[in-house]
């Protein structure tokens, strides 16, 4: 196994010969100025502890995997494509934010069911205009680092993507076309004379949806379970990223943490590059 490491900023030389020691390496390769390859390791514990203490993401990656090796990424918009939680700026419009955010916050570390949760916060936003929608995307939603980076490199390899949330087509059909994403799967708002309902139309795509997205999406490309990344940050993530080869827990919940693949705590989204081979 090789470990790779990453950090925001470049690691100096007495941690990273202190992982050397630690994971017993054989050698130290630098793959950029913040990230490090270190070859033929011995997992260890102290590692992981160690990494964390000094704000490094780590990742045990096989030798001989490669890039080439997968074929779909599968993402979650809300905290992981993008800074921000849609639903609960679209309630700061309606100046209701700490009410929706707090249900927001409890449904993505799994103490509320995610299709109840949007069914409460998605009532509370009956009678706004649906400009506010259109306000959000413009004025508040950005990708997070690394966000072009990872999917330029991703669709040069070939690689297929496919953005699938609990929030609005609004914002998913936007950034499909914005970010040129191949597919894109999320729930539709009710929007009457302008206004919003307060209603979610049709099935609801909640944990078991993203899953089910996931495996059609794969089977539609001829694709092996092996061959999926998913990547996620809230428990609505979990079932998704149980269904993939490779999980990425991106700044998640620390329930997504303990089960996926891999933790991205510090650097962007460009870091999962590197743990792909």
């Amino acid at each position: 196994m090789n470990l790779i490491l990453q950090s925001p900023r470049a690691i100096p030389d007495d941690r990273l010969d202190t992982l050397r020691t630690l994971s017993r390496a054989d050698a130290i390769e630098t793959l950029s100025p913040n990230c490090y390859r270190l070859s033929e390791t011995r997992p260890d514990s102290a590692v992981a502890d160690y990494c964390l203490e000094h704000g490094i993401d780590y990742g045990y990656v096989p030798a001989n995997r490669r890039i080439g090796d997968f074929g779909l990424l599968v993402m979650d918009m809300d905290s992981t494509l993008i800074t921000i939680e849609c639903i609960d700026e679209i309630a700061d419009m309606q100046g209701i934010k700490p009410q929706v955010a707090e249900i927001t916050e409890a449904a993505m570390r799994g103490e509320i069911d995610f299709s109840e949760s949007l069914q409460r916060r998605v009532a509370l936003l009956a009678g706004l205009d649906e400009s506010a929608l259109a306000r959000v995307y413009e004025e508040r939603l950005r990708l997070n680092p690394g966000a072009e980076i990872m999917l330029a490199t991703l669709r040069q390899q070939g690689i297929k993507t496919l953005l699938v949330s609990g929030g609005f087509t609004l914002f998913t059909e936007r950034l499909k076309r914005q970010l040129g994403l191949d597919f894109a799967h999320s729930n539709t708002l009710e929007i009457v004379n302008g206004k919003l309902t307060g209603q979610v139309l049709g099935k609801i795509v909640d944990a078991q949806g993203k899953a089910d997205w996931l495996n059609q999406t794969r089977e539609s490309l001829g694709l092996r379970p092996e061959q999926v990344i998913a990547m996620g940050d809230g428990a609505n993530d979990l079932k998704m990223m149980t269904a993939a080869g490779i999980s990425i827990a991106y700044h998640a919940k620390p329930v997504v943490q303990q089960q996926a693949s891999y933790a991205l705590n510090f650097v962007g989204l460009d870091g999962l590059l590197p743990l792909l081979g």
